[in-house]
């Protein structure tokens, strides 16, 4: 979002679907927005490369709203990268610039972006009633209130060619050993093993959840309770440098200078066998090759292969500002989202999975590949690491990459960062 995703420095881009327009709609003796009123909306969401999806769906809203209410939508579309995303929201929060609608990472900043008092209730809202069940407690804050849409729930670990599999006889690996086979075999046939991609932070901070999620709920259970009260460390966790340097050193090469959409792009036409990444890729990888077969499963960290499973989450999702001033509009907006004529396109353009009991779209074939594993009991629930944290491993895991840092410094700075997040948060 997922979620990690959380989730390499751009600057940030603004897209004007519309005019400007008016700042505000007028108010009606109601409190609502009058009917021939002009209204601005801001929404902020860190999916650029989904930008012609998002396009399209505001279109059809901005018409929706003008045939049922007379009201003019111009909409503001902001679309920064994943890795500047989470600072440019806190600084717009911090200085009363808040977006109407903004998107946050459900598991990891829904709890302290409601406790400081940014999200809308949003508990009376139609579309509540519209979630499945196993989705609501991802948007559900610690006091019960539903304050944000899910857009994302996820069930990942490492994406795979399955064509390249079958014709090099591999199966998926349920152990490290394992794994290692799978990699001295397809570089044996001339293959580069992993797709690498580390220009954007947020895409080697992915290990992080692979690792601590998996461990987390088998050897290590007590591992997030322990962070919290500073009473534990990263030194638990060195499973993220068994995978990270097996993926490393069996990887495509200038990783640094890659970026998510051009290795999605690389993946997509077989440069690479495997790509440490989520099935939220999976329209960038079918636009550039739209027969590309490729599969879900879950990353081995160790030789134990009840450890080997796939992470469960709800990442991207759409909260209002408790302060907007467009506050009719902006619920209107994501009642929208899941909108029982329009949602299930929407939902399905963008290859993500149903939220809702009213999508009736067929499930995508690497959703099927990781439910198998849900089914079976294979599954974790996507750690609750602080976000600040997550961007921290990201950086830290550049330097370890690029030979700056070593294991320890990588594990003192993310207990630094856990501390420092403790202290600010308590």
């Amino acid at each position: 979002m997922k979620i990690w995703k959380s989730v390499a420095s751009a600057v940030l881009v603004s897209v004007l679907l519309a005019g400007c327009g008016s700042n505000a709609g007028t108010e009606s003796s109601e409190g609502g927005t009058a009917a021939g009123s002009t209204v601005s909306l801001k929404i902020f969401v860190a999916q650029p490369r989904l930008k012609e999806h998002y396009d399209k769906y505001i279109e059809q809203f901005k018409a929706k709203e003008k045939a049922e209410k007379n009201i003019e939508v111009n909409v503001q579309l902001e679309m920064p990268p994943a890795d500047n995303a989470a600072q440019i929201l806190k600084t717009r929060l911090a200085s009363n610039d808040a977006p109407d609608v903004f998107a946050l990472h459900a598991v990891n900043e829904i709890p302290p972006f409601s406790k400081a008092g940014y999200l809308e209730d949003l508990s009376g809202q139609p579309f509540v009633d519209k979630l499945l069940d196993s989705v609501k407690p991802s948007v559900t804050d610690t006091s019960g209130k539903v304050v944000a849409v899910p857009l994302e729930t996820l069930s990942w670990g490492y994406l795979y060619n399955k064509d390249i599999f079958e014709e090099q006889g591999l199966e998926v690996p349920t152990t490290l050993t394992e794994m290692k086979a799978v990699v001295e075999k397809l570089k044996s046939a001339g293959i580069t093993p992993f797709e690498l991609s580390y220009k954007e932070a947020w895409v080697p901070q992915l290990f992080l959840p692979l690792t601590v999620g998996a461990l987390s709920q088998t050897d290590h259970k007590d591992f997030l309770d322990k962070m919290n009260q500073d009473q534990g460390s990263f030194s638990d966790m060195k499973a993220i440098f068994d995978i990270f340097d097996l993926v490393t050193a069996n990887g495509t090469e200038r990783a640094l200078e890659v970026g998510p959409d051009d290795a999605a792009a690389a993946f997509a036409t077989g440069k690479a066998a495997m790509w440490v990444q989520g099935p939220w890729y999976a329209e960038t990888i079918l636009k550039s090759n739209p027969d590309m077969n490729f599969g879900v499963a879950p990353m081995p960290i160790d030789d134990n292969p009840d450890n080997t499973k796939i992470n469960l989450s709800t990442s991207t999702s759409l909260a209002v500002s408790s302060s907007s001033k467009n506050k009719e509009v902006a619920l209107d907006f994501v009642n929208y989202v899941l909108d029982d004529k329009d949602s299930s396109g929407f939902y399905e353009a963008l290859k993500f999975n149903p939220v809702a009991k009213i999508h009736d779209f067929k499930s995508f074939p690497w959703v099927d590949d990781a439910l198998k594993y849900v089914n079976e009991g294979k599954a974790y629930q996507d750690p609750a690491v602080p976000q600040a944290v997550k961007d921290e491993s990201g950086k830290v895991l550049q330097g370890y990459y690029s030979g700056q840092l070593n294991q320890q410094q990588v594990i003192d700075a993310l207990d630094k960062a856990w501390k420092s997040y403790n202290k600010v948060n308590k």
